[in-house]
């Protein structure tokens, strides 16, 4: 949990007076300002806030808390002016790589954004599933899903990837639908090649579950996992993010809503603490705050 951002969401609940009116203010889902402040409670081991269908009430720990969360947020924003004062103007180009589907959900307009505040800046963006080699490829900044990382690298955490099992409305009619996770062992499940090729790992209605899978196709690019599913090949595990706008327009169905798959880090990855330029630490703190803001990650 990001425990600041939780903070800052605490603190606009009892302003705003409404989980609502905070979403608002915060340009995020209700659902995460929900989950916000959940695991907040959960981290303070106390309710904070006494919740009624016409008010919200501060609880005694809640005071507290709240009395804290201003004095940090208030040191925070005093720092920010520390640092806004004296950083460098931003110039010259970064060379990053990440996979395609974040490209196309996440990142285009990310980048679109820093380069327009920073516009002596340019990204040069280098699109695979392959973990490359940072050092010989001449790459600054790696940003991957994953919950693995190979030696040598520093990976800071910036969001998380939910994923989804979907198929096409043309391939339930064909095969059906599976009643749980485990009915997925005898549907065409396409996988991936570096993760879930043989199981998928879910947090069901009992606790964790994995289950066996198999099917005619695996590819090294999620996007070629995508494409056979929208053409009624079969099943596959989907990044929400990716396929959120397929399943609202009817194009993909989800399967076992009751299990949610096993959730992904989102990494920025490095080679070197000690050579990291003005320019990568600002994008690297800009996208950081860019996914922490964004409802699907």
């Amino acid at each position: 949990m990001d425990r600041l951002m939780a903070l800052q969401v605490f603190s606009e609940i009892v302003e705003q007076g409404s989980l609502s009116g905070a979403a608002d203010k915060l340009d995020m889902s209700r659902a995460k300002v929900s989950r916000y402040l959940a695991e907040l409670e959960s981290w303070m081991d106390a309710r904070l806030l006494h919740r009624t269908t016409r008010r919200l009430s501060l609880t005694t720990v809640g005071e507290n808390t709240l009395e804290i969360a201003h004095q940090l947020l208030g040191s925070v924003n005093l720092l920010n002016e520390i640092r806004n004062q004296n950083v460098e103007e931003l110039k010259g180009q970064l060379r990053l790589t990440t996979s395609l589907s974040l490209v196309d959900s996440f990142l285009v307009d990310a980048v679109g954004k820093f380069v327009e505040q920073w516009p002596q800046t340019s990204i040069d963006i280098l699109t695979t599933d392959d973990a490359v080699n940072l050092v010989e490829s001449r790459i600054d900044l790696a940003i991957r899903i994953t919950n693995d990382h190979e030696p040598n690298v520093i990976a800071k955490r910036i969001g998380e990837c939910r994923s989804v099992v979907c198929t096409s409305p043309d391939y339930i009619a064909k095969k059906g639908k599976p009643m749980d996770v485990q009915s997925l062992a005898n549907f065409n499940c396409l996988t991936f090649a570096y993760y879930g090729r043989s199981a998928w790992v879910f947090d069901g209605p009992n606790g964790p579950e994995s289950v066996t899978i198999s099917g005619s196709v695996s590819s090294n690019l999620s996007e070629v996992l995508l494409a056979a599913t929208l053409k009624g090949q079969g099943v596959s595990l989907q990044p929400l993010a990716v396929v959120r706008p397929l399943i609202e327009s009817g194009q993909l169905v989800t399967l076992v809503p009751e299990w949610e798959p096993k959730t992904l880090g989102v990494y920025i990855v490095y080679a070197n603490r000690k050579q990291i330029t003005p320019l990568q630490r600002g994008f690297i703190d800009f996208l950081a705050q860019e996914m922490s803001s964004s409802e699907d990650w």
